[in-house]
């Protein structure tokens, strides 16, 4: 085996210019039927074909390389049987023999030997023993795509110098159509990417719910890089990472779930370093993580001026192909982007709470300043009224209205010191449900109404508690944006019995408002949707409260 010289043009045996001569119209034809293939699987068909005719040879095949150049992205073959061809349609073990020899040092090879022995013979493993072997690789534009090689030339004849030349040329064709055909396909690839981080940055730019913007992240992460499911983590108060929004073609429970410090996913994603795996069942960093059963992963984390905001994990199912440098690459921009998004919707939130803040500052102000004034001063002008009344009974009901007058003055010295306590996160479920009310009558201009049943702290877990909140704040904010109500009922159950017979909890909440347009509020009520199906639940709308039934009712619910 021997790297062939690139000579001057070749010296003609004795004869063989006239066949060689003969040669040329019929590789011009076939030049022109190549160059108008659109589909490049049966362009490179027609050129392993054509190599074969114009040489002689027995067998022909081409080797597309994939982008990182470490396998066969393609093999497409002619004159090999399928069963051969399947064994052939792989880089050799160990980047042995010739066909290894094209991929290491791409350069034209011509070989020649004994029949059998494929190392000395010119004949890869896997491929029929011959006596002649010619590889050229296929390059474009500085680039090799792959290596175009032919096998047992009729009447055991060496390929000669006029073999090469006219194989070289189909293989120049081969490089340029698999270069065009990859350019494309790159500008297509960097415009999906783009386009999502632009729907991920609009979804929050609409002013909508975290939660809204995070599952836009998942969606278009898994779209955008064919994975089988899009993960977005977050950091969990108690350590380690928690699943907050998951993309995937069928339901899953793992929204919610922590995953502790001790796993290898948290360690490396809250270092800041992303992760490549070619197959999750072999890497011991994932032995006890959510992606245990997918093959090759793509863990992002999203970082920020320096600081780790959680993790961006898009596994592809187990057997599929690794990601390549351009996806991973792509990957990492995309995941940057979505960091802006989240840090964007942290300030957004901090500037909605410290609103709330200043509200409930101003309300407490009022009430001290204003109302209790007022109504101090009218609980004096009915005690100077019941002293002077002569009826006995006028004096009781004046008196009366004295004692409601001093009790509701305690209840708004309740409410004022409620309002000046810190909003630290509360435990139970009860204290987090009225803590929702109180922010959404600031912006309501009213306080819904609330019930509670059964045992709402002890008997509701917490990531069915947590999914709850959010489902209020959802249908307390679309209220409020989209209903237009004067009057909101809220309601929690804890001994609500689920149609399927489990026992769980239901939120209810009515309101007096508009009800739902055609078309109305698609995005909120998927979310609300979406949220009970994750922790086995389901959600559904009836009538409002109004007095002509009007206004939109909520059900929310799910198990214990």
């Amino acid at each position: 085996m021997a790297p062939v010289p690139p000579p001057g043009p070749p010296s003609l045996p004795e004869g063989a210019s006239a066949e060689f001569l003969a040669r040329v119209p019929k590789l011009l034809d076939a030049m022109r039927s190549v160059g108008g293939g659109r589909e490049l699987r049966s362009t490179l068909s027609r050129i392993c074909e054509t190599a074969a005719d114009l040489t002689g040879a027995r067998c022909a095949a081409l080797g597309v390389l994939d982008e990182d150049g470490d396998g066969l992205a393609d093999f497409v073959h002619h004159g090999l049987d399928e069963a051969t061809a399947r064994r052939a349609g792989h880089l050799p073990g160990g980047r042995k023999g010739l066909l290894a020899a094209l991929v290491t040092d791409p350069e034209p090879v011509r070989s020649t030997g004994p029949p059998g022995n494929p190392g000395a013979g010119g004949s890869p493993e896997h491929r029929p023993p011959t006596r002649s072997f010619l590889g050229v690789p296929v390059k474009a534009r500085g680039q090799t795509f792959g290596h175009l090689y032919l096998t047992g030339k009729h009447a055991a004849e060496p390929f000669n110098d006029y073999d090469l030349a006219m194989v070289r040329v189909l293989a120049t064709e081969a490089g340029l159509a698999i270069g065009n055909v990859r350019l494309h396909e790159a500008a297509q690839q960097r415009e999906r990417w783009i386009d999502g981080s632009v729907a991920v940055t609009t979804a929050l730019l609409a002013g909508g719910d975290t939660d809204d913007a995070l599952q836009e992240v998942a969606e278009q992460a898994r779209r955008l890089s064919g994975a089988a499911a899009g993960i977005v983590l977050l950091p969990a108060d108690g350590g380690g990472l928690e699943i907050a929004a998951v993309a995937a073609p069928h339901r899953t429970n793992s929204l919610g779930v922590v995953i502790p410090p001790e796993n290898g996913i948290v360690a490396e994603l809250l270092s800041g370093r992303p992760l490549f795996v070619d197959d999750a069942a072999t890497d011991p960093r994932l032995e006890a993580g959510p992606v245990r059963a997918y093959g090759p992963i793509m863990l992002l984390p999203l970082c920020r001026d320096g600081r780790v905001l959680g993790g961006l994990v898009m596994p592809r199912a187990r057997g599929e192909r690794p990601f390549t440098r351009t996806e991973r690459a792509l990957g990492h921009q995309f995941a940057s982007q979505a960091a802006l998004a989240l840090t964007m919707a942290d300030a957004q939130r901090d500037r909605e709470r410290l609103a709330v803040f200043e509200d409930r500052d101003r309300i407490a102000r009022d009430l001290h300043d204003l109302v209790i004034q007022r109504l101090f001063a009218t609980g004096m002008m009915l005690g100077s009224a019941q002293r002077r009344a002569a009826v006995p009974e006028v004096r009781d009901g004046v008196g009366d209205a004295v004692d409601e007058l001093d009790v509701t003055i305690q209840e708004i010295r309740s409410a004022i010191f409620a309002l000046q306590q810190p909003a630290e996160a509360p435990a139970g479920l009860r204290t987090r449900v009225l803590r929702e009310i109180s922010m959404a009558a600031v912006p309501l201009g009213f306080t819904p109404s609330h019930r509670f049943t059964g045992p709402v702290d002890t008997a509701v877990g917490d990531l069915t508690g947590k999914n709850l909140i959010a489902a209020l704040r959802e249908t307390l904010s679309n209220a409020f944006r989209h209903a237009h109500a004067t009057r909101i009922e809220v309601a929690v159950d804890a001994t609500a019995v689920l149609p399927d017979g489990r026992r769980g909890v239901r939120l209810t909440v009515s309101d007096d408002g508009v009800g739902v347009p055609e078309g109305g509020r698609r995005s909120g009520l998927h979310n609300l949707r979406r949220r009970a199906e994750s922790v086995g639940g389901a959600s559904r709308l009836g009538p409002g409260i109004a007095a002509d039934g009007g206004g939109t009712t909520v059900r929310w619910e799910a198990p214990y």
